[in-house]
């Protein structure tokens, strides 16, 4: 197999800076896209293996900026074989503590990013995707066990997770397969607060593991999902928690 095109999204930091490591390490040529990390971003272009990468920007909420992003994403890579859609955002907004405006806030940010965004790069990213591409979504724990304290982030997550299967089937018929991960916690800045102690003794012991994931374990199930063999894996949610949520 030669060397894929490869866009991934939130691909800074965190799980998105360890599944743009990956996929270059195979040979791969990514765009990594940020939001507003340019800095992060070019320093990660400049450190993967191999050439040809590049760096695309963009608020995924906002429609026209998706658009053009992806487009530049697709003129730079000569077109996109894998799409990953990982970036997303969290925001504390329990619903007995919370003011209504800020609900309101909460849950349009959150729904225009995580879910309503991805779909957008879905759309873009198809026009530029031949038979054999692959799009892995990256969901969450929460859309399974609940997010009582952002519940807009667990219901964003429940609807990447019906988007995919629902363009799994759609997408069948043109070679394009689509699956998603789903991990519970991992190590990256969005998680860094929950980790410190005396919480973070907690969180990793909802894992019989007693820790949470590295990103480098989602990247490789993201590779998995977006390798040639996984067409028939297409439509599946892949639960990457360290059994601490069992389904």
């Amino acid at each position: 197999m030669g060397a894929r095109r490869v866009l991934v999204t939130g691909a800074s930091r965190g799980i998105g800076r360890a599944v743009a490591s990956a996929f270059a390490a195979q040979g791969d040529r990514v765009a990594i896209h940020h939001r507003g990390s340019a800095e992060l971003a070019g320093e990660l272009r400049d450190a993967l293996p191999g050439d040809g990468h590049t760096v695309v920007q963009a608020d995924i909420a906002d429609p026209d900026a998706v658009r053009r992003m992806v487009d530049e994403a697709a003129e730079a890579l000569g077109g996109i074989d894998v799409l990953v859609n990982n970036a997303g955002v969290w925001f504390h907004h329990p619903v007995t503590e919370t003011s209504y405006e800020e609900w309101q806030a909460a849950w349009h940010t959150t729904l225009d990013l995580n879910l309503v965004g991805a779909a957008n790069v879905i759309w873009c990213a198809v026009r530029h995707m031949p038979p054999g591409g692959r799009i892995v979504n990256v969901s969450s724990r929460g859309a399974f066990r609940g997010e009582p304290e952002a519940p807009a982030y667990g219901a964003s997550k429940a609807g990447m997770n019906a988007l995919g299967q629902s363009l799994a089937i759609a997408l069948a018929p043109h070679g394009i397969a689509v699956g998603t991960v789903a991990p519970g916690f991992v190590e990256t800045d969005m998680t860094n607060e929950h980790l410190k102690s005396p919480r973070g003794d907690a969180v990793r012991a909802q894992s019989p593991f007693g820790r949470v994931a590295r990103p480098e374990e989602i990247a490789a199930a993201v590779l998995y999902l977006a390798s040639p063999e996984a067409e028939w894996a297409s439509g599946t949610v892949i639960d990457l928690n360290g059994a601490s949520y069992l389904r």
